[in-house]
């Protein structure tokens, strides 16, 4: 059975942020498929102009740790600032915020994950000792909003290959993949960046 995927737009407001002014708007997606309905919810940070041009997109998936709390475990904060921060040198662009913490799999899970690295596993062999796939995200909820927003052409703000390849089969052109390499913060941060490259295939030039 196949998944389909329907979505709302549940809120729309001005957000002003110290990167400049966007708009904001919540969406809800309920997913269907494989006989279960699962509710999402995502967040799209819009700025300026997104429709005459290809604009660009980071799709960036939730880490409490990272994005609140600063951790060096992981690049996601700087990632997401990042994005912002280019977004705003643009004068126009998309951000995508989507519930999928710890690569899909929770925060507690997560947490628990943390744990077994503190033992000397890396975050793929992490997840798998838990019983858990290396990776769980889907990008149907994201493709969708893009969509909602108008949008057929975009440039990916991304380093990896599979959230380019989901977007695309979405039915969204990626005219462009841009780059979205931080400098490691701490020597948890290198060593996580090095599993990205090595076991899952994130692109990166050094």
């Amino acid at each position: 059975m196949s998944s389909s995927i329907t979505i709302k737009r549940i809120a729309d407001a001005d957000f002003p942020t110290i990167w400049g002014k966007f708009r904001i708007y919540g969406f809800e997606g309920h997913l269907e498929g494989a006989g279960e309905r699962r509710k999402e919810t995502a967040v799209a940070l819009v700025m300026g102009d997104i429709l005459s041009s290809p604009p660009l997109v980071r799709i960036h998936s939730q880490c409490l740790t990272g994005d609140v709390f600063g951790s060096l475990r992981c690049d996601c904060r700087q990632q997401l600032e990042m994005a912002l921060a280019l977004i705003a040198e643009a004068g126009n662009g998309v951000l995508v915020y989507e519930e999928q913490e710890g690569r899909g799999i929770g925060l507690m899970a997560k947490l628990q994950a943390y744990e077994l690295q503190d033992q000397g596993l890396d975050t793929v062999e992490a997840n798998e000792k838990l019983g858990f796939k290396v990776d769980y995200r889907e990008y149907a909820l994201p493709a969708e909003v893009l969509k909602a927003l108008g949008l057929k052409r975009i440039r990916l703000l991304s380093n990896n290959p599979e959230k380019v390849e989901a977007v695309e089969n979405a039915g969204i052109e990626v005219v462009e993949r841009v780059p979205c390499e931080v400098e490691p913060g701490s020597s948890y941060s290198e060593a996580y960046l090095k599993t990205k490259k090595e076991k899952m295939g994130h692109l990166f030039t050094r």
